[in-house]
């Protein structure tokens, strides 16, 4: 099959087609935090800020701390003067609620940056993907892994790594983020936006990247030309003590 040779931007390929696959699992943690007016709320690696918006619609007080300068110009567009986003963890805090949807990926911000800006009892939400068989994505990460000449990463122990940053797990749970597609190539664009494949680019070049993924969207392809890949999410919460 020809590669979708197609000019990628992607920040604003994450902020167009792949950031709202992640509404529900949003959706879920600060419905189960009870995120809300009054809510003072940090988002590490926030993207371009969909996460932020959805918090600052339920009535919270939202700041984003985002490390790539593009998705900082995205999100500072397209979000109201009320919401801030920063390349670095803010420095007014203490915050109620601390939130790192990316936790259990090759994030930007450190387990260090969880804690700075919050308070004995200040929540914190640490995500990532679900268990590999409730993934269908989990195919196309290790096609990453292989690209980029890298052993396969384990699954991040969510709350190991809270504890390793001194907080107190006290919850988890688990969230369908089925990714959905209107075609192939804003599959293959959407993905590549993710990050995940960074390395893969770099170590074999776009054009290859780009044909590998496409093949293994095989499987996800519908009769109409969608791709559909159910996805588990998982979650844990953590307080400071």
């Amino acid at each position: 099959m020809t590669p979708t040779l197609v000019p990628h931007h992607p920040a604003r390929d994450w902020a167009e087609i792949q950031e709202r696959m992640l509404v529900p699992l949003y959706e879920a943690a600060y419905e189960r935090l009870g995120v809300g007016p009054g809510t003072r709320l940090l988002g590490l690696d926030c993207g371009t800020g969909l996460a932020l918006l959805m918090a600052a619609a339920r009535g919270a007080s939202a700041t984003g701390a985002e490390r790539d300068h593009a998705r900082v110009e995205l999100a500072r567009a397209r979000l109201p003067e009320s919401v801030t986003v920063a390349p670095e963890v803010p420095g007014d805090g203490p915050y109620d609620v601390v939130t790192a949807f990316h936790a259990a990926d090759r994030t930007a911000f450190g387990p260090a940056d969880l804690t700075r800006a919050a308070q004995p009892g200040t929540a914190v939400v640490l995500a990532g993907w679900g268990p590999p068989e409730r993934c269908a994505t989990e195919p196309l990460l290790r096609l990453a892994d292989r690209l980029a000449d890298r052993r396969p990463s384990p699954r991040t122990d969510l709350a190991a790594l809270a504890v390793r940053a001194g907080l107190r797990p006290v919850g988890s749970g688990r969230v369908a983020c089925p990714f959905g597609y209107a075609d192939e190539g804003s599959a293959v664009r959407g993905l590549l936006s993710t990050g995940a494949f960074d390395a893969a680019v770099r170590a074999a070049g776009p054009s290859q990247v780009e044909k590998e993924i496409e093949e293994a969207l095989a499987p996800y392809r519908r009769a109409d030309g969608t791709v559909w890949m159910p996805n588990v999410f998982r979650y844990v919460v953590a307080r400071v003590v």
